[in-house]
């Protein structure tokens, strides 16, 4: 056969996929509707591990790669699963026409909450100076009113402080919660409305705006004092399959010190280490490793998001110096092991490091 021909029956072949895949979304959809009639829960697995053994074994059998046929199920897997999530929300959905304020709802995460609220039957109202005034849609926040069932603080951290603080003062009554990567900016607005009555509570997102599954995703609730209003917000997510985590507000800001900010902080310092390198970026793309792909991947995306964001999460945080002190001194040991031969040393401390690593399960 010449070259032409094998291409076309590739591409033949590869038709026939796509056809299997929309045959295996029919079918996802059907037993998604199976399992909402009957009660069930979204994600079994079980049933998902059968799948995935059943495809490695397979695999075998036809002589070709086992992790290529379970990374091809993962994903159809999951695209399976963000369906069903998808369906449930809708038909579950919770609005019947109840009002939702977004303030930064046209912000990244702002906006990720407009559509979950959207979709769930809610009438949603964006207040964000981004944009231009007209029906549903605010540029100052303060001409939306405060008559709403649900409103989410979604604007940057020492805006969000602030607002709070207002809403105080307005008493609004219907449920009232930030979304803030920290507390610490947000504790005194938080706690007025406490103190006023309000219905509020405090929700950090673990997961970006691009986020389609919340399985396997978490979602931080801080109760300031509300546990209705708690209990309320929590309801909100009821429908999906996102793992919710009981957190205090100290609590919260001392533990993302090290999950955000040391975090960010070490991406920060790679790509400031390569950029004042005087290495082309080219040649070092070259000769690159795994473990050297692996974080530039990483650091490459947290170099694409928000400096301002970033800054507000080390900066702001009463407990963020802790983290980066620690970096420093890690630093320092590494550097002095290496620059002293010490080879004990270094081996007690990638020794340390597996064994804590292993903690996580």
């Amino acid at each position: 056969m010449s070259l032409d021909d094998l291409r076309n029956d590739l591409s033949a072949v590869d038709r026939q996929l796509v056809d299997l895949i929309a045959e295996r979304q029919r079918l996802v959809s059907e037993i998604g509707l199976n399992k909402l009639s009957s009660g069930t829960g979204t994600r079994d697995y079980a049933r998902e591990k059968d799948v995935l053994d059943m495809g490695r074994a397979q695999a075998v059998e036809l002589g070709i790669d086992p992790d290529l046929a379970e990374d091809v199920l993962r994903k159809l897997i999951r695209s399976s699963l963000a369906s069903q999530e998808r369906d449930r929300v809708i038909a579950e959905g919770k609005g019947d026409g109840r009002r939702v304020l977004v303030i930064g709802g046209a912000g990244k995460m702002g906006g990720w909450f407009v559509d979950f609220f959207a979709s769930q039957g809610y009438a949603t109202t964006v207040a964000d100076p981004g944009v231009e005034d007209g029906p549903g849609r605010f540029s100052n926040w303060t001409d939306a009113g405060v008559d709403y069932d649900v409103i989410v603080v979604a604007a940057p951290l020492a805006v969000s402080g602030r607002i709070l603080a207002q809403l105080a003062v307005l008493k609004p009554q219907g449920l009232i919660f930030d979304i803030g990567s920290l507390k610490t900016p947000l504790i005194d607005g938080l706690q007025e409305l406490q103190q006023a009555g309000c219905r509020v509570a405090s929700l950090h997102p673990m997961y970006g705006p691009d986020t389609r599954l919340l399985s396997g995703h978490h979602l931080i609730f801080c109760d300031v004092g509300s546990k209705e209003a708690t209990a309320d917000a929590k309801e909100l997510f009821s429908s999906t399959m996102v793992e919710q985590i009981d957190m205090g507000l100290d609590d919260h800001d001392r533990l993302i010190a090290y999950v955000l900010g040391l975090s960010h902080a070490l991406n920060i310092a790679f790509f400031t280490a390569l950029a004042d390198s005087g290495e082309a970026a080219p040649k070092l793309a070259q000769m690159s490793s795994t473990t050297f792909d692996s974080q530039l991947l990483v650091s490459a995306a947290v170099a694409q998001d928000n400096p301002h964001l970033y800054f507000e999460i080390q900066h702001l945080n009463k407990f963020g110096l802790g983290p980066l002190d620690a970096l420093c001194e890690a630093s320092g040991r590494i550097r002095a092991v290496v620059a002293g031969g010490d080879e004990d040393g270094f081996v007690e401390l990638m020794k340390k490091g597996k064994e804590y690593m292993a903690l996580r399960g």
